[in-house]
């Protein structure tokens, strides 16, 4: 198994992804590693570790950003064509069988940005709120199994769960820092 040849596959891939704006995660990027590994040497045991990852990042100067705003939005013909393959996907399963799930975040003490004001002096506000908890909601197709609410927060134990036993709330609760969804909660 030669790693210079994973490693130039998988660089020249990640150059045509982002080209069409398409955003590649860390695991995408190692899932894809470990596939070119498998198509170059069917009995490679190549793992594309976290440290590989680290080290391709580093070999080509690959850094992680957060991707704002719509100046780079997705080619319409890139989402066309996806839109044909995930039928293709999605025909051989149950509609019983094909899930949806989507996050949104809940600012809870957000307060509203608009105003009826008697003049127009009267307009300046405070500083905003930016305490919230993350919310994702799955279900099939059908609606017929919805999964329990993962609700993310910033502490495993709030105050105002303070005589509540967490485990028997009608929801998944979950913490971190930043009260936002990551791969490890996501898989659990």
């Amino acid at each position: 198994m030669n790693l210079i040849k994973i490693s130039t596959h998988v660089y020249e891939w990640f150059i045509l992804q982002r080209s069409k704006n398409i955003p590649i995660p860390g695991p995408i990027l190692q899932q894809y590693a470990r596939d070119i590994a498998q198509k170059l040497d069917e009995s490679t045991n190549f793992r594309a570790s976290n440290g590989w990852l680290d080290r391709f990042r580093t070999r080509y100067n690959i850094h992680f950003r957060t991707i704002c705003g719509e100046a780079r939005a997705v080619d319409p013909c890139t989402i066309d064509g996806w839109k044909v393959r995930l039928h293709t996907i999605i025909e051989h399963y149950d509609a019983c069988n094909i899930f949806n799930c989507d996050e949104t975040s809940l600012f809870y003490k957000l307060m509203p940005d608009r105003s009826l004001v008697i003049n127009r002096n009267d307009c300046r506000g405070g500083k905003r709120s930016k305490d919230r908890y993350t919310v994702m909601l799955c279900s099939n197709m059908l609606g017929t199994e919805k999964l329990k609410p993962v609700v993310i927060g910033k502490y495993a134990k709030p105050r105002c769960f303070k005589n509540i036993d967490i485990k028997k709330l009608p929801v998944q609760w979950f913490s971190n820092r930043t009260a936002w969804m990551n791969s490890k909660i996501f898989t659990e």
